[in-house]
């Protein structure tokens, strides 16, 4: 189920709920309906909306802060890989292969992760490498398999004084930090939001909106109000659970880092 669709679950639920209560509310007898259970209704929705908005409020800076955390290792992915370039391209010609596999890999990722936008420009996959990998996300098997063959590559080399033995080295080092980071950002990329949490969350939200059913006048006013009321519910909820998966939703962790890399690996 997407974001959306979620969002749209909460919404109508919310608003089922409400009109629930005002169904249930002709029905019960007149001593349910005296002045004290009506306070005491009001004092049961005050405590429950006190703890929704607090755990609306943290639900909302921890997948705020995920984002945020995902975008900035996005920046130093693209980091990374322009610093592994470097090495490589300070080897000398040896290293061209290993780069034009890296060079595969980041057109790959990028077209790949971000699928909904356009691919990079130019001709990336040569006839020795595959044609485009059939990855959907960017801890696909066909994008590691080809930082792997690249890493192997790498390896092989056969340094011929210390200078070149130092780039190798080096190079190493850095392929070695680039799938550390890159295996990161696959962690956080599965989403910070606890299902079993969420749905104790709606639960508390779907009680509130019965509540205010069993209380609140029979008029058209009233119901615009609810209507509102879960209708801001539900895009909170989308907000959270959109920026609890950064790679997917209407808000995503923006390519421009990964097409700024290529387009300096391109150099």
């Amino acid at each position: 189920m997407t974001e959306l669709e979620s969002a749209s679950v909460v919404f109508f639920l919310l608003l089922a709920a409400a009109g629930g209560g005002v169904v249930i509310r002709p029905l019960l007898p007149e001593e349910h309906k005296a002045f004290e259970t009506v306070q005491l209704l009001k004092l049961v929705i005050g405590m429950l909306v006190t703890f929704a908005a607090l755990v609306l409020g943290l639900l909302t800076a921890s997948a705020k802060t995920l984002f945020d955390t995902t975008n900035n290792d996005i920046r130093t992915y693209a980091t990374a890989l322009i610093q592994l370039d470097n090495s490589l391209r300070q080897y000398g010609p040896d290293a061209d292969n290993p780069r034009q596999i890296l060079r595969t890999y980041t057109a790959a990722a990028i077209s790949s992760t971000w699928a909904q936008e356009a691919p990079p420009p130019g001709d990336y996959f040569p006839k020795n490498l595959p044609p485009n990998p059939s990855a959907q996300h960017l801890d696909s098997r066909e994008l590691g398999s080809l930082l792997e063959r690249a890493q192997h590559e790498v390896r092989e080399l056969q340094p011929h004084d210390p200078y070149h033995q130092n780039m190798d080295n080096e190079a190493l080092r850095r392929f070695d930090d680039l799938i550390q980071q890159r295996w990161k950002i696959v962690e956080e990329a599965r989403g910070s939001i606890s299902t079993p949490f969420d749905r104790i969350l709606v639960f508390w939200l779907v009680v509130i909106f019965l509540c205010f059913g069993l209380i609140a006048p029979r008029n058209a006013l009233a119901f615009v109000i609810i209507t509102l009321g879960a209708l801001s519910i539900a895009s909170a909820v989308l907000v959270i659970l959109d920026l609890g998966t950064p790679f997917s939703g209407p808000i995503i962790v923006p390519s421009q880092p990964l097409r700024d890399a290529l387009a300096y690996l391109n150099r």
